[in-house]
C-alpha cells in the first residue's frame, strides 16, 4: 500500500482486504464524523461484513475477525436504537 492509499481509503480499497490487520489500517479511515448517525450505521455494517469476509481469508485471526464482526454488527444496532 502506497503512501496517498492510506491517506485516501475508500470501499473499493475495503473490498480488497485479506488481513486483519489490513481491515484495522483501512477501516477507521472511512468512519464518519460522530454527528452523521447514518453515515456512522452503515459504516458499522459494512465493516462487519469485511471482518466477516476476513474471518475467511486470514484463518489465523479467524476469531479475533469474527469478533470484530459481532462488535460492528452491535455497534450497528445501537444506533439503530438511538
Amino acid at each position: 500500500m502506497t503512501v496517498v492509499e492510506r491517506r485516501e481509503a475508500s470501499w473499493a480499497q475495503a473490498e480488497r482486504i485479506v488481513s486483519l490487520s489490513e481491515a484495522h489500517e483501512v477501516l477507521p479511515r472511512l468512519m464518519p464524523g460522530k454527528g452523521d448517525v447514518a453515515g456512522l450505521r452503515r459504516f458499522h455494517e459494512k465493516s462487519a461484513a469485511v471482518y466477516r469476509r476476513v474471518a475467511d481469508l486470514d484463518r489465523g485471526h479467524h476469531h479475533e475477525a469474527l469478533y470484530w464482526a459481532d462488535r460492528e454488527d452491535r455497534l450497528a444496532r445501537e444506533l439503530d436504537g438511538q
